[in-house]
């Protein structure tokens, strides 16, 4: 069985601890001081004369109260390693109720505290003071031996006392601190959810920016490399006229499967991040996408400013795969697209004429568009009742 340490080490850390109560002493007077100025002069006389001291009182604290919490918090820094927060707000109730009620009364303990060291020293070095005395006072008092043996005994057992009350104090202390003096509960997780909040979007620009890199890779690299492959090949087409049967199939082979293979490529280039939306905005992109949708497309876009371009990225797959959902499932005949700014809101909404009965789980690609919109604090809902029509609409933030 482990033994507690404060019973085999009962002296460790105490003088830290012990400097902490007298520094708190300190900050404390300093702080009746300051709620003692309305009383000065002689004090008010009367009740009225009470109820403004009191209410000058409380706005002399409240005053101080920012003053008196830095040192405080440079008190625990200092003495004990213990670093409180900084709160977002100059001063709070939760502040005040310390420097009235909890730092008062701990101060007070801790006086007490100081008083019984000083009384338990004095005591375990009785022999040192009865030693001091002249031999002739000493041999006229009677049985000082045996009364300095049981001081001894108390002064011990008080300094033991005295140490274990100036930690426990200190524990106390940084307890009420914490949790006064630092920031509420509410404070901290919004704190937290903010830093989670930067987190998110850091995370979500570093992967916009890694499929930029790619697309980029992709287009100056094995897509030129391809161009540059089909058009060997269809120079050797046009000139080598004297090949074998068997290899010109070959040659136009490997042409057709060089242009799909680019052609494959170039969707892939676009849909990882395409170049005219960061060239020329969303209009420009979203209207790339209606052409190629092989269904009638009416596309209203309004945007009084160009939004983040993590944002416009995630507008542009969502208009993107949901003309594909539609163009694949809705057997529609034409869908509408609506793109506009309101206040710090990118609006999107997509329309369609189809069957509808458009399930988010089943598989369709809308989960996948909730959560790439939920990436920017977006919102995604859609409207889907069977015999249509099927509304997506999307709200975003315009900035991150």
């Amino acid at each position: 069985m482990r033994i507690p340490t404060p019973l085999t080490h009962p002296f460790d850390g105490v003088g830290r601890a012990a400097a902490h109560l007298v520094t708190g002493v300190l900050v404390q007077f300093g702080a009746l001081l300051v709620m003692a100025v309305p009383w000065l002069d002689g004090g008010p006389t009367k009740a009225s004369s009470c109820l403004l001291a009191l209410a000058v009182m409380a706005g002399v604290l409240g005053a101080a109260c920012p003053v008196l919490t830095r040192a405080q918090r440079a008190r625990f820094r200092a003495r004990l390693g213990v670093e409180i927060p900084v709160t977002g707000r100059p001063w709070s109730w939760r502040q005040v109720g310390y420097h009235l009620a909890a730092g008062p009364l701990i101060a007070l303990g801790g006086a007490l505290t100081l008083l019984l060291w000083a009384a338990a020293a004095a005591a375990a070095t009785v022999y040192v003071w009865v030693w001091a005395l002249p031999p002739e006072t000493r041999s006229a008092q009677a049985g000082y031996a045996v009364q300095a043996a049981f001081l001894t005994a108390a002064g011990l057992a008080g300094l033991y006392g005295a140490a274990w009350l100036s930690r426990a104090l200190a524990r106390l202390d940084t307890r009420a601190a914490t949790a006064r003096l630092g920031p509420s509960r509410a404070e901290v997780l919004e704190q937290r959810v903010e830093e989670v909040a930067a987190s998110r979007a850091g995370v979500v620009d570093a992967a916009d920016a890694e499929r930029r890199r790619i697309e980029r890779d992709l287009h100056d690299g094995a897509q030129q490399r391809l161009v540059s492959m089909a058009v060997n090949l269809g120079l050797a087409k046009a000139t080598l006229k004297d090949l074998p049967e068997e290899a010109r199939q070959v040659i136009d082979e490997a042409h057709r499967e060089a242009k799909e293979a680019i052609a494959e490529l170039g969707n892939l280039v676009r849909g990882l991040h395409p170049a005219v939306l960061e060239d020329r905005g969303l209009d420009a992109a979203l209207s790339g996408i209606a052409e190629r949708t092989p269904l009638p497309v009416g596309l209203t876009v309004g945007l009084a400013d160009r939004p983040a371009p993590t944002v416009e990225a995630v507008a542009y797959f969502v208009v993107s795969e949901a003309l594909a959902n539609v163009v694949k499932h809705a057997r529609a005949t034409r869908a509408d697209v609506r793109v506009e700014q309101r206040g710090g809101i990118l609006l999107v909404v997509v329309t369609d004429d189809g069957v509808g009965g458009a399930d988010p789980t089943g598989g369709s690609g809308l989960a996948g568009l909730a959560k790439r919109v939920a990436s920017v604090d977006g919102t995604f809902s859609i409207s889907s009742p069977v015999g249509g029509p099927t509304v997506v609409t999307v709200e975003l933030p315009c900035a991150l």
